[in-house]
């Protein structure tokens, strides 16, 4: 390794990179061109107190041959530079030990963390567990702002202001320019005094440290920057402020960003002092300044997660998250890719508890600025990490006839069986027993002793338990062998979903990359990832079971600069050099910021970016500055057209952030690069004298005599041929038999042949079930259908699909039975099956390839109008019989009718809801019919009375291209693993994932039957209008059969709350998968035991033309829960949408087109309690799961004020276990618009189940400004009417009418300057539409769920392992998994 400043000049002291990891601390020293390697445990209390700086201890000593007392403070004159990611931030956010706060926010959004986006993390869990907020108390203060334009205003008025946030003018004015460049009005400024007070009780309840978001403060800070002053003067120790931390849109996000940076920055704070006061001398930039006078001082950065080094003084909590895992793509980063050949490099770093998969190309990181890790969503910017709980230490299980790895982990205690305390069966048994981990590689640290080794028979023992499972449950005999290598091909698979995510889903292709693995673990799976994926050859550095801290040597400092804007951008001069302007100061900061690190102007290099967007859309691109100069603008399009594959080029390009990437540049990277080496290398075969030692290593089809090599022994040049096992002391390396690796200075390179794959596969012709084939398919479906949710959402164009994710995506067999169904809204499960059996009858024998079809009727498997399915037949290569299907439906914000939003609360007939068509080609052999959509969406609506067409054509057309395009993203990956596996294997296990699905459910309805002893089941609920739905469930317990029969449900009513036959297969395909409380396929296998029988010309059956909107959204809750109540499985839910719906204009028949829009949305309730588990307060339940639009986005999108976004208290049931509580959402509007509510629980009450109490009903309220009663007035009224009368009767010519006329309005006049208004609280009622003026307000007010339980009796908290038992032992399952911070345990890093 080789780092230099100055290449000429000896290096002062000793440099020293650091990772400290959960379990073992990596430490990489360098000094006078030599280095050394040192690991240790993370926690070894009994040995020194703190890892690094006993690290740190024994490097110096190692260099200087001194022996240095532990205790003793480090002498930092010796000491160069300290360079250190840790997990302090990590494991206070896991383990929730961070610093008590409270959170400073606007009045009304108090809860505005509690309900986050509204959405649950896990669909099929009744037990609901949403991440533990961070703070301790919340103060809400009365301030407001809002934007005083908006952003779907379609005359695109612009308010030019000259007063400026921050200015003194500002602090009296009512309108203000921010510093997004937007207006902003100022409706109520705070009161400092009562601020004060508010601070001043938190302050003597003992909090020290507070997190401030105010609503829009990311453009105008000024009463944050009051509440910072007053809060400073009171005397609290830290103060978090969004705008300073993160400049950018979004209450919700920024919220928790701030939060967490109150929350964990005095815990950095804290381990930072301690730290310190290990050295004789300080550490950090002023240290080093002060050295020049003489005192004594070192240079001390930390990584922070956006893969840059900061100066430990300037280090917070809120960019300190992902330090480790930064630090390892740094070093990739660095010692893998090549400037000149260019080769995109995907990184895999596979660790003890969990797997981080990363990518770089194109010579620059790859960042997101909203992530989720712990079950916190951060707005900072961070590199793009994505993570998968599997790791060594993942845990393997048979389930439902399926091989599972994870995502529980066994840790580091008991950690695997080898360890040889008592473990469970882990992939590192089955590494170990496969003899693809050597013992003697181990460190002896394990046993009563702690000085034996590694124990194989321990492993052979717990896999030999699985096989034994495997032959009880399914009559299949498999050695331990393949029982091994089948649980490893699995792990293997779920590791590469999240690398398809991460490449395939952005348009990149894998087989181009080279993979790039490092961790303790990496070496023994790498070959098989890199064979799954296409890539033909894998880079592993000679430190790359270190690489995260050798990553933190190499990299940079760096200092991030940005601030909002919102600048219409044009080519012209002017508007550059305004955004030219706001870089140069940026820049100038920036550069400020590192000249005070130490850095010189030469060593200081600027990325600059604009944060670009097409208007109407909130996917927004970071834009690097185009190497020709300044043309944003066309960067910006071809960017968003290879990201999403299109563009919108009637649409204005917005301008939302400014950003400047300051780098510091400390140390240059003097390595050749792996393409030097490999153009210059002498190869030549490895010599036999070389070989370590040979060992029986298993690969597919039997064990091999596989000879081993000591890393160290090899020689730059040597080829080893597969099979092989490289190996040291830190890492292990498996060369299957097709590969061969070569040795050079920095790297070991792995070349994969052209074809031939050392994994799993069975011969096509076999036709038994393969438990391990069937998990694989089982990973691969699901992981196409999630591809295509994640195309369908990234070419959308509509808030309701890119930011509420109100769509679905699946694939069908060649009947149209439900294959694999990505989680994302239940109502459409069962339901798409109906549709495109449906369609598949229709078109039977006249669909040709590159057809689609469109279909969204009730009639024809459509659930309600708004919902249209998209869906695309695949056929064989003879193009002559259709092998599958690939669908996609998809909520469009409107289709026209009767009201804006398509969600019409009073529609009697089908056609006042819009479009409603039964089966059209949208496309034909690959041409898309854009004339015909234009028919169907705008012209045929308005042609009934008081209809109208689309009011949002435009995202009409985009997002149905949108659904071709994933359904097109579908099918070419089915077509890959046809090609891959064979079309005969593919379809076979179509099927046996269908009858695996089908087994679980006919062993639950077994499992009821007993449970009940034998009853039969029933359950009645009410809608609001009196109509009942009963239910009568009929269980055959030696089938596994069940019959669902509806009979007794109301008759069809003249209204919308029909709901198709399909609606209610969702709702027994959702419930039932529920109920089965472990993941399992979710696909038409689970109706098969299923019998459903719906009374005809009931609500659940209606005729073709009966409205149905809100059969789909509040019939289709309460379906299931009758369901769930004849199960006593849960208490009611809210069982409703709380469908609100606005807007203007249209076309409507007889009237002049008028350009408007329409916005859609639906908000949460309480979710019902359950015998182990508490409701959720706030969240959507059962058969939707959509998000709602942020508060801010919210205002500067719609002409809004929201006023309250509040959890509904007390509105849950009572009981032993309580129920949720709905919200209250207050919007007031600023124009007027009509406003639509179709909402249910309205009369009937959320049912508490076992002795709990019901949950309160919703209530919709229309706060209305109305003309004061006055008796006076009225008298005075009625008296001026006479009067007129009396003129009128004795001026029969037309000057007279004129004059009368006039004097009428005259008296109107004096009658309006009179009036007085009061504001009124009108019930609407569940379903109704008003036309509100400005400054008309909407109150919604949602229900609560039921509870469970008498009140008083001793709480059953615990592992849920009844029905609906989603919980688990561990309260944050169902969100710590698969966080970006999941990996504090690398037990394999040894």
């Amino acid at each position: 390794m080789t780092l230099a400043s100055d290449p000429s000049a000896p290096p002062r002291g000793i440099r020293i990179a650091i990772d400290r990891g959960g379990t073992f601390t990596d430490c990489v020293g360098t000094y006078d061109g030599r280095d050394v390697v040192i690991k240790l445990l993370s926690e070894d209390p009994a040995n020194y107190a703190d890892a690094p700086l006993e690290g740190i201890r024994r490097i110096m000593a190692h260099f200087l041959g001194a022996d240095l007392p532990r205790g003793a403070p480090l002498d930092t004159s010796r000491i160069e530079s300290i360079r250190m990611g840790t997990t302090v931030a990590t494991n206070a956010l896991l383990q929730r030990k961070g610093e008590p706060i409270a959170l400073v926010v606007t009045k009304g959004f108090g809860d505005c963390l509690v309900i986050g986006n509204q959405s649950r993390p896990r669909i099929f869990d009744l037990a609901i567990r949403k991440p533990d907020v961070l703070y301790s108390a919340v103060v809400e203060v009365d301030e407001r702002v809002t934007l005083e334009d908006y952003a779907e205003d379609p005359e695109r008025r612009v308010t030019r202001v000259d007063v400026k946030v921050g200015s003194p003018e500002a602090a009296s004015a009512e309108l203000v320019m921010g510093l997004s460049g937007e207006a902003v009005r100022v409706l109520r400024r705070p009161d400092r005094d009562a601020v004060r007070a508010q601070l001043q009780r938190v302050f003597d309840s003992g909090i020290r440290s507070i997190a401030v978001c105010l609503m829009h403060a990311y453009t105008f800070p000024d009463h944050e920057a009051l509440v910072s002053e007053v809060a400073s003067e009171i005397g609290f120790q830290h103060i978090s402020l969004s705008h300073e931390l993160m400049p950018m849109i979004k209450l919700v996000s920024r919220a928790t960003s701030v939060c967490a940076d109150a929350y964990l920055t005095p815990a950095i704070k804290r381990y930072i002092d301690g730290f310190q006061r290990g050295f004789e001398g300080g550490l950090g930039t002023k240290s080093v300044k002060e050295a020049a006078a003489g005192s004594k001082g070192a240079r001390c950065e930390f990584m922070q997660s956006d893969g840059g080094l900061v100066d430990v003084d300037k280090f917070t909590g809120l960019r300190a998250i992902l330090s480790g895992p930064a630090g390892g793509v740094v070093g990739y980063a660095i010692t893998s890719y090549d400037e000149r050949t260019k080769i995109p490099v995907i990184g895999f770093d596979m660790g003890g508890t969990s797997t981080d998969v990363s990518r770089y190309g194109e010579g620059r990181y790859e960042h997101t600025f909203e992530t989720t890790t712990a079950g916190v969503t951060i707005q900072s910017p961070q590199l793009d990490i994505n993570t998968v709980a599997a790791g060594g230490g993942s845990r393997l299980f048979f389930r439902n006839g399926l091989f599972v790895v994870g995502p529980e982990s066994a840790g580091a205690h008991p950690g695997p069986a080898c360890y040889r305390k008592g473990g469970p069966a882990t992939v590192t048994d089955a590494n170990l027993f496969l003899g693809r981990l050597l013992p003697e590689f181990f460190p002896k640290i394990f046993g009563k002793n702690e000085d034996e080794g590694l124990d194989p028979e321990a492993s052979r023992e717990v896999l030999q338990e699985l096989a034994d499972q495997i032959q009880r449950e399914t009559g299949k005999e498999m050695d331990i062998d393949e029982v091994a290598f089948g649980f490893l091909t699995v792990a293997n698979e779920t590791m590469t979903r999240p690398i398809r995510s991460i490449t395939e889903a952005k348009g990149h292709d894998t087989s181009k990359h080279r993979l790039a693995t490092f961790g303790g673990a990496g070496g023994q799976h790498a070959v098989a990832i890199a064979e799954s994926l296409g890539i033909k050859q894998i880079l592993i550095h000679r430190y790359s079971s270190v690489l995260s801290a050798y990553g933190m040597a190499l990299a940079d400092v760096v200092d991030e600069r940005q601030e909002p804007d919102s600048t219409i951008w044009t080519d012209d001069g002017d508007v550059v050099e305004q955004l030219k302007r706001k870089m140069a100061g940026l820049r100038e900061k920036s550069r400020q910021a590192l000249r005070d690190q130490g850095f010189e102007d030469g060593e200081i290099v600027f990325e600059e970016y604009l944060n670009m967007r097409y208007r109407g859309t909130e996917s927004a691109l970071m834009i690097v500055k185009p190497e020709a100069g300044w043309d944003f603008g066309a960067a910006f399009v071809k960017h968003h057209r290879y990201e999403f594959g299109f563009t919108l080029d009637d649409r204005e390009i917005i301008v939302d952030d400014v950003r400047v990437r300051g780098i510091g540049k400390s140390f240059r990277y003097d390595e050749k690069s792996v393409d030097e080496q490999l153009k210059t290398v002498t190869r030549r075969d490895v010599t036999p004298d070389k070989k370590h030692g040979e060992s029986k290593v298993y690969f597919e089809g039997g064990r091999l005599d596989t000879p081993i090599y000591k890393l160290g022994d090899l020689s730059v040049g040597d080829v080893v041929k597969g099979p092989a096992i490289l190996a040291d002391g830190t890492q292990t390396i498996v060369v299957t038999p097709s590969a061969s690796a070569l040795m050079l200075e920095t790297h070991v390179v792995i070349d994969l042949p052209e074809n031939g794959k050392d994994r799993y596969s069975k011969a096509s012709a076999e036709r038994e079930v393969d438990p391990i084939m069937l998990s694989i398919f089982g990973h691969r479906f699901m992981a196409i259908a999630e591809q295509m949710g994640r195309a369908l959402q990234k070419t959308s164009v509509s808030t309701n699909v890119k930011e509420r994710l109100d769509f679905s995506c699946a694939i069908f067999d060649a009947s149209g039975g439900l294959v694999a169904n990505a989680p994302h809204l239940p109502v459409h499960l069962g339901s798409m099956s109906t549709c495109v059996r449906r369609q598949a009858e229709i078109w039977k024998g006249k669909l040709k390839k590159g057809d689609v079809i469109v279909s969204n009727h009730p009639s024809y498997g459509g659930t309600h109008l708004p919902d249209v399915t998209v869906l695309m037949p695949a056929f064989d290569e003879a193009g002559e019989n259709i092998l599958f299907y690939a669908a996609s439906r998809a909520h469009h914000a409107d289709i026209g009718g009767i009201t804006a939003g398509s969600m019409p609360p009073h529609s009697r007939e089908l056609h006042q809801e819009g479009a409603a068509i039964k089966s059209e080609k949208l496309v034909s052999e690959g041409k898309f019919d854009e004339q015909r959509v234009i028919e169907l969406f705008y012209d045929e609506p308005a042609k009934h009375p008081g209809c109208s067409g689309t009011r949002c054509l435009a995202d009409n057309i985009n997002d149905l291209r949108a659904q071709v395009s994933a359904n097109q993203k579908g099918i070419s990956l089915i077509e890959g693993l046809i090609a891959e596996y064979g079309e005969e294997t593919v379809q076979f296990y179509m099927v046996a994932i269908q009858n695996n699905a089908e087994q679980q459910v006919r062993s639950l309805l077994r499992a009821v039957h007993e449970r009940f002893e034998g009853a039969d089941l029933s359950a009645e609920d009410f809608m609001d209008d009196g109509s009942p739905i009963r239910l009568k469930i009929a269980i055959d317990p030696v089938k596994g059969e069940a019959v669902f029969d509806f009979a007794g449900t109301g008759p069809e009513v003249y209204g919308n709350i029909n709901a198709p036959e399909a609606v209610s297969y969702s709702a027994i395909i959702y419930a039932l998968r529920c109920m089965i409380s472990e993941d399992i396929p979710l696909n038409q296998g689970c109706l098969k035991p299923i019998t459903v029988r719906i009374p005809p010309q009931s609500l659940l059956s209606p005729s073709e033309n009966a409205a149905v909107v809100g059969g789909n959204v509040l019939t289709s809750q309460r379906v299931t829960d009758v369901i769930f109540k004849a199960f006593r499985a849960c208490a009611a839910s809210q069982g409703d949408c709380n469908n609100l719906t606005f807007g203007f204009g249209g076309n409507v028949a007889g009237q002049a087109a008028v350009r408007g829009f329409g916005y859609y949305e639906t908000i949460a309730g309480g979710s019902g309690a359950g015998p182990t588990w508490e409701g959720t307060d706030g969240v959507h339940t059962h058969m939707t799961n959509t998000r709602i639009t942020d508060a801010e986005v919210f205002e500067r999108r719609y002409p809004v004020v929201l006023r309250a976004f509040a959890v509904r208290r007390g509105s849950g049931g009572r009981g032993q276990h309580r129920g949720g509580d709905g919200v209250v959402r207050d919007i007031e509007f600023r124009i007027p618009v009509q406003v639509s509510i179709l909402s249910e629980r309205r009369v009937y009450r959320p049912y508490g189940m076992a002795g709990g109490e019901d949950g309160q009903c919703g209530l919709n309220l229309w706060a209305r400004r109305v003309r004061k009663p006055s008796w006076e007035r009225s008298l005075r009224r009625l008296q001026k009417q006479q009067q007129q009368r009396q003129f009128n009767n004795s001026n029969n010519n037309n000057q007279g009418e004129d004059q009368s006329k006039r004097q009428e309005n005259n008296n109107n006049d004096d009658d309006d300057d009179e009036a007085e208004y009061e504001e009124r609280l009108i019930n609407l009622g569940g379903k109704n539409s008003a036309l509100m003026a400005a400054g008309d307000r909407i109150i919604v007010c949602t229900p609560g769920g039921g509870g469970w339980g008498p009140v008083g009796k001793e709480k059953a908290l615990g592992r849920a392992k009844a029905l609906g038992g989603g919980g688990g032992a561990d309260p944050t399952r169902s969100w710590k998994k698969g966080s970006h911070a999941a990996r504090e345990e690398t037990a394999l890093q040894a």
